[in-house]
């Protein structure tokens, strides 16, 4: 009976080898799924500071979608590394430039904004190897400086005036970027020694010496952001078609406020291509003439005329949009109709929005939304309207956001909900 023991017990210990075995494949093959998942299938990052920019998040915005019965999407652009969607045409401008020639490597990029265009171009210009020159009005608020100085800018701050004075900001800054390819001009006939013609630098043909704030030897560009089409084909080729993307093609309206013109101008022509039924407004702040231009066909009376201004025209406190003339980009615009909002509106609506949606939104972000609501009611309930939000409120704190100056001028906000456009 021995051998039937022994054989037992050979059996039972290959049993009990089998289950260790399976018990530590078993376990062998979890881990190893495990440390699979934890693995990047992919390279994820982005190629540097203007990687990052653009492809921002389109999100429902609760608050006004639940009371128009609309869905009302907002395009996060104060999420971009500059902190608004100007980054996109800072991009564009310099790209363009320094691949045409217009910019030389290392030279300087000078502009006149009101603030958010030129904050763009002080951080993304560095990621080129150029600076950046700014002027810029100095009732804008005074955190812009602030930012823009302590990204390297220069800042030059000078009275708002109008267009047609030869110190309005954007003719100082077109004047600078002259100086400064003056300079460089200048700066290549001292080092010639065979006295050959001199080449044009940045497409410009030194005629004597010049002083200048601007101090550049390799030359400077005026980045001209009314005027200049990058601004357009930014938004035409990157915020239009995200739209689109984002939405699925499902969008039955855009509305946005205009300064230069870019971005309402960019997104419309581009969505109304994909779709010709989408509908797209403006929404204009007070002092502005393009709501009469599109409505009326008529942007100003005789004695309005830009021309006959000496003074800033504007009669509003949101920063960065509202103008009286037509620009080349906002020509590019395909517009449905357009909205009149008002400074109170705006003011009320960022308080609305921070208190229910945890947006905390700049002047012309508030205005854009109020032009959300304002087709959702032109258009009813069902439909899909998509805005910009600007950027953030964090460049507004000493005026937009204060209640003392804000109560100087009578905006205090007081509504509980949407009752100042009418909504229940």
């Amino acid at each position: 009976m021995a051998p039937v023991r022994s054989t037992g017990a050979i059996v039972a210990a290959v049993s009990v080898s089998m289950a260790l075995l399976s018990l530590f494949l078993y376990k062998s093959k979890l881990s190893s799924k495990k440390t699979k998942l934890t693995l990047p299938s992919k390279k994820n990052h982005t190629n540097g500071l203007v990687g990052a920019i653009g492809n921002t998040p389109l999100i429902r915005i609760n608050s006004l979608s639940d009371a128009t019965g609309c869905e009302v999407l907002g395009k996060c652009e104060f999420l971009n590394p500059g902190g608004s969607v100007k980054d996109r045409v800072a991009v564009k401008i310099i790209e363009e430039a320094l691949e045409s020639g217009d910019l030389a490597p290392g030279g300087v990029v000078t502009e006149g904004s009101a603030g958010s265009t030129a904050i763009s171009l002080a951080t993304v210009a560095p990621a080129y190897g150029c600076k950046c020159h700014v002027v810029i009005p100095d009732d804008a608020a005074i955190e812009k400086s602030q930012i823009l100085e302590a990204l390297g800018a220069t800042v030059e701050r000078v009275r708002p005036v109008s267009i047609t004075h030869r110190d309005h900001f954007v003719n100082v800054a077109r004047r600078r970027a002259t100086e400064a390819n003056e300079l460089a001009m200048k700066h290549r006939k001292d080092e010639q020694m065979n006295g050959q013609a001199l080449e044009q630098t940045n497409g410009f043909q030194c005629d004597g010496e010049k002083q200048s704030v601007v101090s550049s030897y390799t030359g400077g560009f005026f980045a001209d952001q009314f005027e200049n089409m990058a601004n357009f084909r930014a938004h035409y080729e990157g915020t239009g078609p995200e739209i689109w993307e984002q939405t699925g093609g499902n969008v039955d309206a855009f509305v946005a406020a205009a300064g230069t013109g870019g971005t309402v101008a960019g997104v419309s022509r581009f969505l109304q291509e994909k779709k010709s039924n989408v509908k797209c407004f403006l929404i204009d702040p007070p002092g502005s003439g393009l709501y009469n231009k599109v409505t009326r066909g008529v942007m100003y009376t005789r004695e309005e005329a830009e021309g006959r201004r000496l003074k800033n025209p504007f009669d509003t406190i949101t920063e960065g949009i509202g103008i009286n003339r037509i620009t080349k980009n906002f020509m590019m615009a395909k517009l449905d109709g357009a909205f009149r909002g008002t400074d109170k509106e705006a003011v009320e609506m960022s308080r609305f929005l921070m208190k229910n949606d945890g947006l905390f939104l700049g002047s012309s972000s508030a205005m854009n939304c109020v032009g959300a609501v304002r087709a959702a009611q032109a258009l009813g309930p069902g439909h899909t309207i998509v805005t910009i939000l600007c950027d953030s409120g964090m460049r507004h704190l000493s005026k937009f956001f204060s209640a003392e100056y804000l109560f100087q001028y009578g905006l205090t906000p007081s509504a509980s909900g949407l009752e100042f456009l009418g909504v229940g």
